[in-house]
């Protein structure tokens, strides 16, 4: 085996996707000789095997959706979808699944790559394996930051791991598109791979236990649902999958907790996700190999063990189990990166609740864009959330097809809004739109959740006429004027 190198920096960054991106981004401005340490491709799963790809995957449909709900329009509509020119699109959109544009990033920010796989050897210590075997100790002077991302969950489905399912890597990088597609699960990623599929041609099946998009408020799954049905998805939902095999022909049999079964070419697992922390070395620090890591809001990690001492751990994006997004886990690292500065240089560290070091968004004001047709876009907490939480609340409706807005955006708008209200405070606890095109309004509502605007100053928010933002008006005349 070859001989072990060394280097010393400021600051160690294991995992080079978006969220580590950011946060060596964030350290290397300030001044902190900054390493990224990538086993794959510098980018992560957002550039080549989600956020991305998957968008990719359904914006050609639901463009041709959109032309088909206006008059005049619809009419110049000859043709479906033309998949080879999706998959291009896709391919373009992720460089062929080529990092070398995002290494030239990190060149022009200063930012060292090491190439390998990356454990905690010690206290501010990492050793990273090449694919040679060649092994290079990293030192941190300061900070480690662990932002290593999340991998799909297999569920312990009798015969499924036989069956070589999907997961949302294999759905979004297909090289073709199977004649027919069973998706486990019902939350964001199965629903958006049932749209995109449903668009190109096959013949989608969705399994799904509960309901559809459960974690939403009910009309998101329920409006969701209706459109997939519409689309010809089939939707089955209160079922479960007991069992997997492969057929002769080369096609997945599903067994069904209901005694039915549902074959298909291809099968995707989309039902959770784990921690990528089982090989990442956190025995080492007397944490527990395969855990979330549970982080405080300046995102250092949280442990008894000795080793742990001295605020140099932080954990990242979907490995703390707080919001995986990943806006949200760039969100993580903007404060994460700005916060090891602070601490390195012995400058105030500003973590109290919405201050300049602290993640406090995480809580209670998470925005989230489900790109199905129609679009679930939400901030903040759901009805039942609140409750929940103990607050005293009101709860808003308004169907958006009545607005003037959403008759000229589309013939026979289906959609639906609704607010939450704080009474005691007359601020918003969170907003969900459903509809076509929601995602657009989306940005309004966080910063009217996430600033705590009280009503009767939202009141002199005008929006403009005729447009889907009128529903704002609407619903502050539901909730009345002061």
């Amino acid at each position: 085996m070859p001989a072990a190198s060394s280097s010393t920096y400021d600051v160690i960054v294991i995992g080079a996707g978006a969220v580590g991106e950011n946060v060596a981004d964030r350290t290397s401005s300030s001044g902190l000789r900054t390493v990224i340490v990538e086993a794959e491709l510098v980018g992560g799963e957002c550039s080549y095997w989600a956020c991305m790809p998957s968008k990719a995957l359904l914006r050609s449909g639901a463009a041709l959706a959109a032309a088909r709900r206006v008059g005049g329009a619809v009419e110049a509509v000859t043709g479906d979808v033309d998949v080879a020119a999706v998959l291009r699109r896709r391919d373009a959109i992720t460089h062929d699944w080529s990092d070398e544009s995002q290494v030239r990033w990190l060149e022009k920010a200063g930012i060292a790559l090491v190439r390998g796989h990356a454990r905690l050897s010690g206290v501010r210590e990492v050793t990273v394996t090449s694919a040679d075997g060649r092994a290079t100790v990293l030192t941190a002077t300061h900070a480690v930051v662990i932002s290593t991302g999340s991998a799909a969950l297999l569920p312990d489905i009798p015969g499924l791991a036989s069956v070589s399912p999907w997961t949302s890597r294999e759905a979004t990088s297909a090289r073709g598109i199977p004649d027919s597609l069973a998706i486990i699960g019902g939350g964001v990623v199965a629903a958006e791979m049932a749209t995109a599929y449903a668009s190109l041609g096959a013949e989608v099946t969705m399994i799904v236990r509960g309901g559809l998009l459960s974690t939403q408020e009910p009309f998101a799954g329920e409006l969701v649902t209706a459109a997939l049905r519409a689309g010809d998805v089939t939707v089955l939902t209160g079922v479960s999958t007991t069992g997997a095999a492969r057929n002769g022909d080369g096609d997945v049999t599903l067994t069904l907790s209901n005694g039915t079964r549902v074959t298909a070419t291809e099968v995707l697992v989309a039902t959770g996700r784990l921690p990528r922390t089982r090989d990442v070395g956190l025995e080492t620090v007397g944490l527990v190999p395969g855990d979330w890591l549970e982080v405080d809001d300046t995102l250092l990690v949280q442990g008894s063990s000795p080793e742990l001492a001295g605020a140099w751990l932080y954990a990242t994006g979907d490995v703390n189990h707080r919001a995986l997004l990943t806006h949200q886990g760039k969100y993580q690292a903007r404060a994460a990166g700005d916060v090891i500065a602070a601490r390195a240089a012995g400058t105030p560290v500003d973590d109290q609740p919405w201050g300049t070091h602290a993640a406090t968004a995480d809580h209670a004001a998470v925005p989230q864009v489900t790109f199905t047709d129609p679009e679930v876009a939400s901030v903040g907490l759901t009805r039942d959330a609140a409750e929940r939480a103990g607050f005293h609340i009101r709860v808003l409706d308004y169907n958006l097809g009545w607005l003037a807005g959403a008759s000229v955006h589309a013939d026979d708008y289906t959609g639906s809004a609704r607010a939450i209200v704080d009474l005691d405070r007359e601020v918003l606890l969170g907003v969900t739109f459903v509809g076509p095109d929601v995602a657009e309004l989306l940005h309004a509502a966080t910063i009217a959740v996430v600033g705590e605007v009280p009503i009767r100053r939202l009141w002199h928010a005008v929006p403009s006429y005729p447009t889907l933002s009128e529903v704002w008006l609407r619903l502050l005349e539901e909730y009345g004027r002061p």
